[in-house]
């Protein structure tokens, strides 16, 4: 067969060979792995966790940049160009080299089916290596234990949070998930919890295998102000006079806290001045995640797709200031917890746009509408063909001094992100 020459066609030809997007497992990962025979030179963190970890490993890559050390990051999804998934010294990686990736997994797999995310999560590590970089981050996509990502071994492990979602593969308590995330924690490395509850199955598998847990509020954490904030350490280390981090939201610190810890924790691998932790925290990006676009009316957006995500957007919009009116567009997949999202923004909205999502897993508008209607919301409810048609919508029935909120799915914040940008 003939190789794709482009990044669409290796795109497409990953879509169309592997129908099940999730496939849980370790062992076909590892036998291309093994086969690329690419090993590992240089520190590994991983990132998991159900809300927060984008947040998360865009910090530590920010600080590892301003530090001065080259760094590749690998997240998911993305939400305009895959390219956003695979950074290679904070840039998204080139056409080119994500074509030359793809075609060395290709080359290495034999006979071996991959799932499009293991076959772009090998392909980015391909990338990384003829890259040269210092250190690579890795988000897990799903989970943790059985992640593809969980092949690599991570010199220190972060999990940012333990909630309910994608119960179908994780399990249907809290107990159940944080066991599934605790599983890319390793003996005798760092290990660090930014959740301050984190479920006991968690806390018992770190002391089962030896790992060096660090949770937060118990062996680190941070005090803020309205000015700045401090970051201490169980036994004394304290670091004041913090500006907050350019990313917006009242969890912020919660990641900023744990990225702080991650460094302290590796700092004989790979040591981070004080001065480049300021300047990462200052100059960190993130698209979709509470951000805040430029203009009137005012426009955020949030991938915020579960309850926790939803309560923290909530948490976030009212501390915002006054707005006459907030206008919601809303898309969802039908197996996130629909009603436990909108019942948390429900107060904070008075005109929701329910848009359709494509695929197999997007909700219908006409379904969506049904359920906020159910969650008994005081404003109305329109039902649009796209994210892009009630965006429209809303642009044009906002006044200027009103507030637009695009969340839900990645889908419906990149399908906006793309209006804008056309």
């Amino acid at each position: 067969m003939q190789l794709p020459e482009t990044l669409e066609g290796w795109l497409g030809l990953l879509e169309a060979r592997h129908g099940q997007v999730i496939q849980l497992g370790l062992d076909r990962v590892r036998q291309v792995k093994d086969a690329l025979n690419l090993p590992q030179t240089c520190p590994v963190f991983i990132v998991g966790g159900t809300n927060g970890k984008g947040s998360t490993c865009a910090m530590l890559e920010a600080v590892l940049l301003a530090a001065g050390y080259r760094v590749g990051l690998y997240t998911s999804p993305h939400l305009v160009r895959y390219n956003e998934r695979v950074h290679i010294n904070g840039r998204d990686a080139a056409d080119d080299a994500l074509v030359e990736a793809f075609e060395a997994v290709e080359l290495a797999r034999g006979e071996v089916p991959l799932t499009y995310f293991e076959h772009g999560t090998l392909a980015a590590w391909v990338a990384f290596c003829r890259a040269g970089v210092d250190a690579v981050i890795f988000e897990v996509g799903l989970g943790g234990r059985l992640d593809a990502v969980n092949v690599f071994e991570p010199d220190c492990a972060i999990v940012t949070s333990v909630a309910m979602d994608h119960m179908d593969f994780l399990g249907d308590t809290r107990e159940a998930i944080g066991f599934e995330k605790a599983g890319i924690f390793r003996s005798g490395k760092p290990a660090i919890c930014s959740d301050p509850q984190p479920p006991e199955t968690l806390v018992r598998h770190a002391e089962a295998i030896g790992a060096r847990l660090w949770v937060s509020g118990r062996d680190f954490g941070f005090a803020g102000d309205q000015g700045q904030w401090a970051f201490w350490l169980a036994g004394g280390s304290r670091r004041g006079g913090l500006a907050y981090p350019a990313l917006r939201g009242v969890n912020q610190l919660l990641n900023a806290a744990a990225v702080m810890a991650a460094c302290e924790a590796v700092r004989d691998l790979l040591p981070v001045p004080m001065q480049a932790i300021r300047q990462g925290f200052m100059l960190v990006d993130l698209p979709g995640r509470f951000q805040v676009l430029p203009g009137r009316p005012t426009v955020v957006l949030d991938v915020a797709h579960n309850p926790q995500a939803a309560g923290v957007l909530s948490e976030n919009l009212a501390s915002m200031g006054f707005f006459p009116e907030t206008w919601a567009v809303v898309g969802m997949l039908a197996d996130k917890d629909v009603a436990g999202v909108i019942r948390l923004l429900r107060d904070r909205v008075d005109h929701w746009l329910a848009c359709t999502l494509p695929g197999p897993r997007g909700l219908a508008a006409s379904r969506l509408a049904e359920i906020i209607r159910e969650c008994g919301v005081a404003g109305d409810v329109v039902e649009c063909d796209s994210a892009q048609a009630a965006y429209g919508q809303a642009h044009e029935r906002a006044a200027e001094g009103d507030r637009i909120v695009v969340f839900g799915s990645f889908l419906t914040v990149a399908d906006v992100l793309a209006a804008r940008k056309a």
